[in-house]
């Protein structure tokens, strides 16, 4: 299934910050994570990625740092903040209410 550019850019904040929150990852590992989260279904690209990656480091919501990988190839990588999981749980509390009144247009009670 092909998601709109729109829902895609909606739901990247509380997928980076919910992955983010199992632990410290890099760009492919976040991305390859997506996709097995929702059974090969969503695609990100490095285009898509690595601008919120950007964003919410801005912001505040995670850190990087660089560190060599088990290759010894350097990789940036990222971790959620405190600041980050306080707006992770906001943001599940929207989604929920968007998922609850979703269920409700779309089956509603008789």
């Amino acid at each position: 299934m092909l998601l709109s550019k729109d829902l895609v850019a909606a739901s990247a904040v509380p997928l980076l910050l919910g992955i983010l929150s199992e632990g410290v990852s890099y760009g492919y590992a976040i991305a390859k994570r997506v996709l097995e989260l929702s059974g090969d279904e969503i695609q990100w690209s490095e285009g898509m990625l690595y601008p919120v990656l950007h964003r919410l480091e801005e912001q505040g919501f995670i850190e990087s740092f660089w560190q060599d990988s088990e290759t010894g190839r350097r990789r940036r990588y990222y971790r959620v903040t405190r600041q980050g999981r306080t707006e992770l749980e906001r943001q599940r509390e929207q989604w929920e209410l968007v998922r609850r009144t979703l269920d409700r247009a779309w089956k509603p009670e008789r």
